[in-house]
């Protein structure tokens, strides 16, 4: 069988990236429509959502490191048929407990390709003398896949014919390309013993990054609960809330904090991440202040610009967080650390929201907002000043932005 040169089977693995992560936000401009369509609260709306998560965490630790024993390629091709499976699932979903099975497959699916993807780019990077190029890729092509999901979903949402239908057939007809692309790029590892061993779930702090670690938490948690916010009830707020029941402009919601995060991740590539921890929390902060002064006006102009501000924040928080993580801990020490890392990420992304689901079915969305909000902004705030303190090398290596959906 023909394989792809590198560069070619580069494009294709870069391309897949995007694809997933475009999938897996999806589904934050349709959960307006699907709420209306099978009548569920806010709370059933952030459970839909918060499963996917958990899902992807557990994927993550379960097979975070498989690829490393058995191929790049059986993983990613394994990751792309559970994917076709949620995506047929969500194109016959005809009530919540189809979305639940769906989103549940989906996170499996984004977990084990998320955990295989980037590892694949540096692999095919290097074979191709260019291994600049994985760390630009890795560090934006999550959060543009997420951009082009929520936007390319809010367009066909508004403009075009069966609205909870077309989305997934177009997303399936890519994954179809993806996976004869993928069959087709050379295989960059050896296989090795201990799959079974790689298996089971690591998650730990090693002691010398510790301090770090902690100082590092208010704006790790602050920024994902943001996103988290954003990608669930995003869209019930514009229309509850602003009275607009638009659906591009839910879309274009989601795109204003995670599309800037993607520009400004690609935009600070090679800068010393430990220096954008304090700028960062505080584009956070002002940002969401920003944004919860055009929640109380009533005002989605001024709304929206505190959501580009807070995009910023929300990029440049994603590159100097994980970045300054990988400059204290030793290179053996990674993967543990790192599974800490997103462990944490995706708590904060999904579990206050599901919080928030709660106080929104049982009192009102603005209220919920302006409260969620505003614990963010503080946890910025507290950012800004344990940043400081990160005890970090004058020089470090940057590492590609996590990767979150809705």
């Amino acid at each position: 069988m023909p394989r792809l040169s590198p560069p070619v089977a580069f494009a294709a693995v870069a391309a897949t990236f995007v694809w997933f992560l475009a999938a897996s936000s999806a589904p934050s401009p349709l959960y307006v429509v699907y709420q209306e369509r099978f009548a569920f609260t806010e709370f059933t709306l952030t459970t839909v959502f918060a499963v996917y998560v958990l899902a992807l965490i557990a994927a993550l630790l379960v097979a975070g490191s498989l690829s490393d024993h058995i191929g790049r390629k059986p993983v990613l091709l394994g990751a792309i048929a559970l994917e076709v499976v949620s995506l047929v699932l969500f194109l016959l979903a005809d009530g919540v407990g189809w979305l639940l099975v769906a989103r549940v497959v989906q996170g499996v699916a984004t977990g084990a390709a998320t955990a295989t993807l980037p590892a694949t780019l540096v692999d095919l990077a290097a074979r191709g003398d260019r291994p600049g190029r994985a760390g630009a890729v890795n560090g934006t092509a999550p959060l543009a896949g997420l951009a082009l999901g929520a936007l390319g979903c809010g367009l066909l949402v508004e403009y075009a014919p069966a609205p909870t239908r077309l989305v997934w057939a177009l997303l399936l007809a890519g994954l179809v390309l993806a996976a004869a692309a993928v069959a087709l790029i050379p295989e960059t590892i050896d296989r090795r013993p201990g799959a079974l061993a790689s298996l089971r779930p690591r998650v730990g702090v090693p002691p010398g990054v510790r301090a770090g670690f902690v100082a590092i938490v208010p704006i790790l948690l602050a920024s994902w609960a943001l996103g988290g916010l954003y990608l669930s009830l995003g869209g019930s707020v514009v229309a509850q809330v602003f009275g607009v029941h638009d659906h591009l402009v839910g879309g274009l919601t989601v795109v204003a904090l995670v599309g800037t995060g993607a520009v400004t991740a690609f935009a600070l590539r090679g800068r010393v991440p430990s220096t954008l921890l304090v700028p960062a929390a505080g584009l956070l902060a002002a940002g969401t202040v920003v944004t919860l002064a055009g929640v109380i006006t009533g005002l989605l102009a001024l709304a929206a610009v505190g959501a580009v501000v807070a995009g910023l924040g929300f990029g440049a928080a994603a590159y100097a967080t994980f970045g300054t993580m990988s400059t204290l801990a030793a290179p053996h020490e990674r993967g543990e650390l790192f599974a800490a890392l997103y462990t944490l990420a995706y708590l904060a992304f999904s579990v206050p929201a599901m919080v928030a689901g709660v106080a929104a079915t049982l009192g009102e969305l603005r209220p919920t907002a302006l409260v969620y909000g505003g614990v963010v902004a503080l946890l910025a705030v507290v950012a800004a000043v344990l940043g400081r303190r990160v005890p970090v090398p004058a020089t470090g290596e940057p590492v590609p932005a996590p990767t979150c959906g809705g």
